[in-house]
């Protein structure tokens, strides 16, 4: 990635990237302060440093970081990444680690920063932008629309054994995660060119998992192909075994791991695990028992938020046959008109307005939040008008309701 000049915020300000050994006292103090506990022990430094100087620093990840004079004051981390939308895979970049000094707040520097790596990121290829918001409607100021959140379940172990009764083909295997990395990351690659919204990092940035080696793994497969796989580990006899994402691809996948877990009925309480926002556990087997326990809120429990970098970078996904023209306001990214055309089930842009390109004769005036959710899936045209996300008639509704069918991104990936 090509190295990026210093660019003054305001006459006390400067911004620029920082990494290496550079970060122990730039960004990791201002994390620590934010996220975690501070003062960061001395050999907690040490080893951070350690891990700096073995030369592994993942070289996906970006960070700026605002400067008042020689003090680190704001840093915003971008993450690039992959993500599916609507059966395209995208460069995404995921921002993550925004934190400013509370003695340098209301001084406009995550706004500085953050404009800064959307430009940085968008000119380098990131078509999209999303992350995990500490409060919604602070970005959504910077048009991220929210997304639903991934269901957590507690699958309740009683009636779970019916599901040892049933003939399913395919087999199961268990191993440590460390084992197995290779297939577990391939899975992810399917599951992202498979399932809308889902995002994963680089193979380096996910190795970790294999590296600490504290989880099982049960892979499910289905004629030679893997089709379901959960990450978990347990918490003692009587009480629950905690997965993290239930992960399958098809209905057999899911029944092969729901005998693994049957098979524990009598050891464990409860199951835990995580599932796409649009799953229906109740659905799954007669006199199941589970709860539903999703939360919604700020700031450990946000629902994910996204955003477009560039609408011309959309072209290619799938949408339905019609075509619609939008103007998109107040971005510095995704401002224009744009005219949207879903001819043959692939969406082409087109910079400007066609005439009657709606079918109508109008023009839908959207705010970039507006944009975000029509292509996500996650608000329906009519709704955006009530939302204060723009102005559609109902001819040009219609026309975009067609184009960006209803649709519930899984993002996956924590960050």
């Amino acid at each position: 990635m090509n190295t990026i000049p210093d660019r003054a915020a305001d006459s006390a300000t400067t911004i620029r990237r920082v990494s290496g050994k550079e970060l122990l006292t730039t960004a990791h103090p201002l994390w620590a302060y934010a996220f975690s506990s501070s003062p960061v022990p001395d050999e907690q430094v040490e080893r951070q440093r350690a891990e700096l100087e073995s030369g592994e620093e993942d070289d996906s990840r970006v960070n700026l970081v605002a400067f008042g004079g020689d003090e680190a004051e704001a840093v915003v981390g971008g993450i690039s990444m992959r993500h599916n939308v609507r059966g395209t895979v995208f460069p995404m970049v995921g921002i993550s680690g925004v934190a400013t000094h509370p003695k340098a707040r209301r001084r406009g520097h995550v706004r500085t920063l953050l404009t800064q790596m959307h430009e940085e990121m968008r000119d380098s290829g990131h078509v999209l932008s999303t992350l995990y918001p500490f409060r919604q409607s602070f970005y959504e100021r910077f048009g991220y629309v929210g997304f639903p959140k991934a269901r957590h379940i507690r699958l309740e172990a009683r009636g779970l054994e019916r599901m040892l009764r049933v003939e399913v083909p395919g087999e199961l295997s268990v191993h440590r995660i460390g084992e197995v990395f290779d297939d577990y990351y391939a899975l992810l690659e399917t599951l992202l060119r498979e399932q809308h919204g889902f995002s994963i990092f680089t193979r380096a940035g996910t190795v970790d998992v294999a590296k600490e080696n504290k989880h099982w793994i049960a892979i499910a497969r289905h004629q030679g192909e893997v089709v379901g796989a959960l990450l978990y580990r347990t918490n003692g006899f009587g009480n629950e075994l905690q997965g993290r994402q239930l992960l399958t691809r098809s209905p057999v996948g899911r029944t092969l791991l729901l005998q693994w877990l049957a098979r524990h009925h009598d050891q464990y309480s409860s199951f835990t695990f995580e599932l796409p926002p649009d799953q229906r556990p109740d659905l799954w087997y007669v006199d199941l028992a589970y709860d539903d326990e999703t939360k919604v809120a700020g700031p450990n429990h946000s629902a994910p938020m996204g955003r477009v970098l560039s609408v011309p970078g959309l072209a290619g996904i799938a949408t339905g046959s019609a075509r619609a023209t939008v103007e998109v306001v107040d971005d510095p990214f995704v401002g224009g008109t744009w005219t949207l055309d879903g001819h043959g089930g692939v969406l082409e842009v087109t910079s400007g307005g066609v005439s009657g390109g709606n079918g109508s004769g109008g023009t839908a005036r959207l705010t970039s939040h507006g944009l975000a959710a029509l292509v996500y899936g996650v608000i329906d045209p009519a709704e955006l008008t009530l939302q204060g996300y723009g102005t559609v008639d109902a001819g040009v509704a219609q026309a975009l309701r067609t184009l960006f069918p209803p649709a519930a991104p899984y993002l996956f990936s924590g960050f």
